[in-house]
């Protein structure tokens, strides 16, 4: 039996980078669900002192999870031209426009090394996938590997080379899309065949990500064969959120059917509430270099929109449920989402006995 299926709370609350921090993880770890700290963002000295700060708190399992990326190498004409794209966006929120960068975004093979050697007790990944090779590593170091995939083909490879699990995201999640064995476009399968196809396909646990926002979602994701649900969106009011203020506002104040894919923030599909900058930009996304180039280009734009409190501009990641969100501790979230379940259940269970 794997440690997803003795999760006290069968609830994984996601990566969410600028989102979710230690603290987070921590609450839900606690909690009795599964906290994860996505470091994607984070020098391989501060993956390890962030896995530190985390067992320092708790005993309780932890996630940490990658994005896996290689180098980007665009030309400089590219990145010239990428940001004279950008340059009245920065104007308008009265930030200089920056330099060519020199570096896009850490090293992933020294990154790989800091996680492996943190040993969380789950180590999660998407945008791409891992070798037999890495996989044996983290298997070495006593990690739990844990897949993403957007389609049947890619859990499908994400068995293949040794996962013990695969995370089926449906196209209700907000962030980014996790795809890579086709367009993101061309892998946008809801949440609910997504896991039951996947269920269907491989003989791994299978946890259900996407739109799921209250105890009736982790209920339905369990009753369509998932081990576990993966909630992101529902976590970005608690109390323990890093998210910025404009970020949380829009949520706060999000109407109906809200959310869009874009690449023109990062240059990789992802889903969030739509402002100003993705509608001005969306003519031009496809244009956009592809991530980490745009990603980091970006950077010091979305920094000055959330100094500013300023919505309009940064990235404002949410899935399609987004309306859904409350407030409150994470821990305590996750003990109401699995009481509410488990009412779902005994509900359902009361109705189908007739």
């Amino acid at each position: 039996m794997s440690l997803l299926e003795t999760l006290a709370i069968p609830i994984i609350q996601a990566p969410m980078v600028g989102a979710a921090g230690v603290d987070m993880v921590v609450a839900v770890s606690v909690a009795g669900g599964l906290g994860s700290l996505g470091v994607a963002s984070m020098a391989p000295g501060e993956i390890t002192s962030a896995a530190r700060d985390i067992r320092a708190a708790t005993d309780a399992p932890f996630a940490l999870n990658m994005l896996v990326t290689r180098p980007g190498d665009p030309s400089p004409e590219a990145v010239d031209a990428a940001l004279e794209r950008l340059r009245p966006w920065y104007a308008r929120v009265g930030a200089a426009l920056p330099d060519r960068p020199n570096q896009f975004a850490y090293d992933f093979a020294d990154q790989f090394r800091a996680v492996v050697e943190a040993a969380p007790a789950v180590a999660s990944f998407a945008f791409d996938i891992l070798t037999r090779d890495e996989v044996a590593a983290l298997h070495a170091a006593g990690s739990m590997v844990v897949g993403t995939a957007n389609s049947v083909a890619e859990a499908r490879a994400w068995a293949a080379v040794g996962a013990d699990a695969v995370c089926a995201q449906g196209m209700e999640s907000g962030g980014h899309r996790g795809a890579f064995l086709a367009p993101p476009e061309d892998s946008l399968v809801g949440i609910l065949p997504l896991v039951a196809t996947i269920g269907a396909a491989v003989d791994i646990p299978v946890i259900a990500a996407g739109g799921i926002m209250d105890g009736r979602g982790v209920a339905a994701a369990l009753a369509l064969g998932a081990v576990a649900a993966q909630m992101g969106t529902a976590f970005l009011l608690a109390d323990q959120s890093i998210a910025n203020a404009a970020w949380k506002k829009a949520i706060r104040e999000a109407g109906d059917d809200v959310t869009r894919l874009t690449r023109a923030i990062s240059g990789r599909c992802a889903r969030g509430i739509e402002n100003d900058f993705m509608r001005q930009m969306r003519a031009v996304e496809h244009d956009v270099p592809a991530y980490p180039v745009q990603n980091r280009l970006t950077q010091a734009l979305r920094a000055a929109a959330a100094a500013r409190g300023d919505p309009s501009v940064g990235s404002l990641w949410a899935g399609q449920a987004v309306t859904l969100a409350r407030g409150g501790d994470a821990g305590e979230l996750v003990e109401a989402w699995w009481r509410e379940a488990r009412e779902a259940a005994q509900a359902l269970a009361e109705r189908t006995s007739r």
